[in-house]
């Protein structure tokens, strides 16, 4: 059983205003996300090429 079947309520156009307000407000120019800097991936691949490289076992003993 719906309990809010018989009841209709209107916003007001102070309400329907500021709904329509909220929901064409625009959005910030600059978020707060991480963003990926190109001096950045410069510095791990370098990191990559120049870290040592893991020592093989002789392959005679």
């Amino acid at each position: 059983m719906m309990l809010a079947q018989g009841m209709t309520r209107f916003a007001t156009a102070a309400e329907t205003s500021a709904v329509g307000d909220l929901m064409v407000e625009p959005e910030a120019a600059v978020s707060g996300a991480p963003v990926p800097s190109p001096e950045a991936s410069i510095i791990l691949i370098l990191n990559v090429l120049l870290s040592p490289k893991e020592a093989k076992e002789p392959k005679g003993k």
